[in-house]
């Protein structure tokens, strides 16, 4: 018997543009781009896990076909992010011709935005020497940290997080196919967790499935090391009314049950300090707090001084 260890994300990473979820113009603009033969530099900006990288290789085989891997080039400037990568592995791959009836080559760069400014200098001018031969997608968090040459040389796409209904479908569908039985409480709570991004909740998933076939709202929330959002509200409730020994109680079992980092409990309290059922004013003083905390928690200070300090000051908002 032959045992599959593929991960998911790979597996049901799309293959074709129809396949693509949740950016459903950005894919018919690149497809006209890709048929027209003559497509420019690109530039993917948006959050991990919406579809950049899948969607610069389904370019490339559409283009290359079954020699898509002599034509494509693919780096992660966050772990190759000087100036000689730049100079050495880019240049050398920009400057010889493609195999095959296209043009150009592709040179894929991901996590652009970890560039320094130097490298990404040296980039514009390959880019501006090697049109003839190769084109360039660069894929980034944050376009704002790309210099303005570059963009202003780049077709730039905006990618979102995937929406509620395409996330769900998707995940409905790969745990149909693995013969997993998932509630609709458990595939919001993969929606929760993942916040949009597809390789999480896939991973999540196959993280899941290994608690066996029925997957529940409880194993979810469990393998994704994130606390119920009942649980956290409650927390805020008991804190707002100043009944501080019991918020923080709930506060560190909750901590404890899903083994979560400070950092990611201040995180879920901002996060439902607006589903609470309290005026404005007060859910605006508690999300400062919340951002007071967070800076302090990075920045080095004991998570848990940091928290009850936190439980302290929602115990004073309420009471004002």
């Amino acid at each position: 018997m032959v045992i599959e260890h593929a991960m998911w994300t790979e597996k049901y990473r799309p293959k074709k543009f129809e396949e693509i979820r949740g950016q459903k113009e950005i894919v018919g603009r690149v497809k006209k781009l890709v048929k027209s033969g003559n497509m420019p530099h690109l530039l993917f900006a948006g959050p991990a896990g919406v579809g950049k990288t899948t969607l610069a290789l389904v370019i490339a085989h559409e283009l290359y076909g079954s020699s898509w891997r002599d034509n494509f080039l693919e780096l992660n400037a966050s772990d190759e992010r000087g100036i000689d990568v730049i100079r050495d592995k880019v240049k050398n791959f920009a400057r010889t011709k493609a195999i095959g009836n296209v043009p150009f080559k592709i040179i894929y760069l991901d996590e652009a935005d970890a560039l320094t400014r130097d490298a990404q200098q040296a980039l514009r001018r390959i880019m501006e020497n090697y049109t003839a031969t190769c084109r360039f997608i660069l894929a980034c968090n944050y376009s704002s940290k790309i210099i303005e040459p570059i963009q202003s040389r780049c077709t730039v796409f905006r990618f979102k997080p995937l929406p509620r209904e395409e996330l769900v479908d998707l995940l409905a569908k790969i745990a149909k196919n693995e013969g997993l039985t998932i509630d609709k409480k458990a595939l919001e709570a993969l929606f929760i967790v993942s916040e949009g991004d597809a390789r999480k909740a896939i991973n999540i998933l196959q993280g899941c499935s290994v608690e066996g076939k029925n997957i529940t709202e409880k194993i979810v929330y469990k393998v994704a090391g994130y606390a119920r959002p009942e649980e956290i509200l409650e927390v805020l409730k008991l804190a707002l009314k100043g009944e501080f020994e019991k918020a923080r109680k709930l506060l560190l079992d909750t901590m404890l049950q899903y083994g979560l980092a400070g950092i990611d409990v201040v995180k879920q309290l901002q996060r439902f300090t607006l589903k609470l059922e309290t005026d404005d004013h007060k859910k605006l003083e508690i999300i400062h707090q919340c951002g007071e905390a967070e800076f302090r928690i990075v920045e080095g200070s004991d998570e848990f001084i940091q928290l009850e300090a936190l439980l302290a000051k929602i115990g004073l908002i309420g009471s004002s």
